[in-house]
């Protein structure tokens, strides 16, 4: 990614501008933070919407998720351009399209009336919402002088985490109240409030072209990124190798992904897409390997919590927005917790705290039951948040601390990658299983409703069930389905428990950073 990304450690900007008594900062930090708002806000705005909108677009439940992924996937393949972009058509212009494509998008979504339209136009939303939390913090660092950095940083961080807060909870409210469309809708003002403040305020930046662009290394991975998702998502609902398409599927991924790797290592160090050099560094590998499974993990259990608690539960859409977002609040109460102690102790027990804390997170929601009260979802979710929190920054500080400094930039650009594959693998995981555990589950509970089973002669459940009746075989077989669909979840939480314990013993192969050493922190990853 060298050719693309070394331009993303140095977007061009007028060295001045920080010094500049004519900019207007406080608007400029408005402009840019809603335009940050907006992109934070969609990552996790649709969760609680996702019943709705399975019911009013006609999709099944492993289907609707292509709208979380497909988002997740097309920023994942576009963040790394922005800085390319920027040399090539200069930093506002690149800023104005991106928002003003992302409100159109938007627009697109609203609109949908098929499963096919809202996955198009969340992809168009991820591919122009790539560019706008990397440039926004761009923009801060260039408008505000050094010593004051550490102070645009935490605003700018603040904003990043008002998704997965108000996300929710907005989320909710706006479907409850209105319809899902508006879930989409609510980002026209806001979109357009930062492209008028973008427009009126930051000045006009000149194309430098100094960067080539490794096409080829980035179609291969792209593609190979794409044929992957596919395989994932449409697997399940193909009967996966039974299927031509998921075997083209899987060779296209094979291919593209040989091709992407051949071409990587013939070509020189610092021409190609990714530089391999990198991968020689086992902090740095460590830290791909742990933020992945943070993605898996992070990104699954919010698709799933809001599904389980309105489709299993009945809880409105307004209610699942309110008590997942405590968990947002966790994470920002660990990290302002963690800033202080990072450098104080150890990295590796940081980092090992995190995940037993997440790991004991998700052993509760191992052991949810369908009486869950929202009391117990509140705190689970406070403390999953405080888990993932202890390891965004100390994990951050790991994985960059033994890496040379001409190689960051094209560091975070990969490490940023790994966290949405990872997340969007991790809910085409989630979704395959809970379907096809849904179904074992079922068949393995039918098989005890036989007239011989003394509890169906209880007076209370023949009462309730007749099942002499369709009507009271209907009601039987939706209870049998709920239970199987519970206990698939339950399943789904295991898994994701198991996968962060396993990743413990390689917190042994992680060095601790020196002291002063850099941090970069991935404030994306908690959108």
């Amino acid at each position: 990614m060298s050719s693309a990304t070394a331009a993303a450690g140095a977007l061009p900007s007028p060295l001045p501008a920080s010094q500049d008594p004519s900019l207007n900062r406080r608007m400029i930090t408005i402009s840019i933070m809603l335009a940050t708002i907006i992109q934070a806000l969609d990552g996790t705005i649709a969760n609680v919407a996702l019943p709705h909108m399975q019911g009013s677009l006609s999709a099944s439940q492993d289907q609707i998720t292509w709208v979380l992924t497909s988002f997740i996937v097309a920023a994942a393949i576009a963040t790394p351009l922005t800085g390319w972009l920027c040399d090539r058509f200069g930093q506002k212009n690149t800023f104005l399209v991106s928002v003003a494509g992302f409100t159109l998008a938007s627009v697109l979504c609203g609109l949908s009336a098929t499963l096919s339209e809202i996955v198009a136009a969340r992809l168009l939303q991820g591919v122009f919402g790539a560019a706008l939390v990397p440039l926004s913090q761009a923009v801060l660092l260039d408008i505000n002088p050094r010593e004051k950095h550490g102070s645009a940083m935490a605003i700018w961080g603040m904003g990043v985490m008002i998704g997965p807060i108000l996300g929710p909870t907005l989320g909710g409210w706006l479907t409850d109240s209105y319809s899902w469309r508006w879930v989409f809708f609510i980002n026209i003002p806001i979109g357009a409030m930062a492209f008028y403040g973008i427009w009126r305020y930051i000045r006009k930046d000149a194309p430098q072209r100094r960067v080539s662009f490794d096409m080829f290394g980035f179609a291969t991975l792209s593609l190979s990124i794409g044929a992957l998702q596919m395989l994932l998502d449409r697997g399940e609902q193909n009967d996966w190798f039974s299927s031509p398409e998921t075997w083209i599927e899987a060779i296209v991924l094979a291919m593209s992904l040989c091709y992407f790797i051949a071409h990587t290592a013939l070509r020189p160090a610092g021409k190609s897409f990714l530089d391999y050099r990198l991968l020689k560094n086992a902090n740095y590998v460590s830290g791909l390997l742990f933020i992945f499974i943070v993605g898996m993990v992070l990104f699954a259990t919010r698709a799933l919590t809001p599904s389980m608690l309105q489709g299993l539960m009945n809880y409105p859409a307004a209610i699942a927005g309110l008590v997942t977002a405590p968990s947002g609040l966790g994470t920002m109460l660990a990290m302002l917790i963690v800033g202080r102690l990072t450098g104080k102790v150890d990295t590796r027990v940081l980092l090992g705290t995190g995940f037993a804390i997440t790991a004991f997170s998700l052993w509760q929601m191992a052991n949810f039951t369908l009486d869950l009260v929202p009391k117990t979802v509140v705190w689970n979710g406070i403390i999953q948040g405080i888990g993932l929190g202890l390891v965004f920054v100390p994990l951050s500080a790991a994985t960059f601390a033994t890496l040379s400094p001409e190689m960051r930039a094209e560091g975070t650009a990969i490490y940023s990658l790994m966290r949405n594959i990872g997340s969007s693998i991790g809910i085409a995981l989630v979704q395959t299983l809970l379907v096809r555990n849904t179904q074992t589950a079922h068949a393995a509970l039918t098989e005890h409703i036989t007239i011989a089973n003394p509890a169906l002669h209880d007076p209370g459940i023949a009462q309730a069930y007749d099942l002499g009746t369709q009507a009271g075989m209907a009601a039987l077989n939706g209870e049998i389905t709920r239970q199987a669909s519970m206990i698939a979840y339950l399943d789904d939480f295991w898994l994701m428990m198991w996968l962060t314990i396993l990743v413990l013993p390689l917190l042994l192969l992680i060095k601790p950073p020196k002291k002063n050493a850099p941090v970069v922190v991935d404030h994306a990853a908690m959108e």
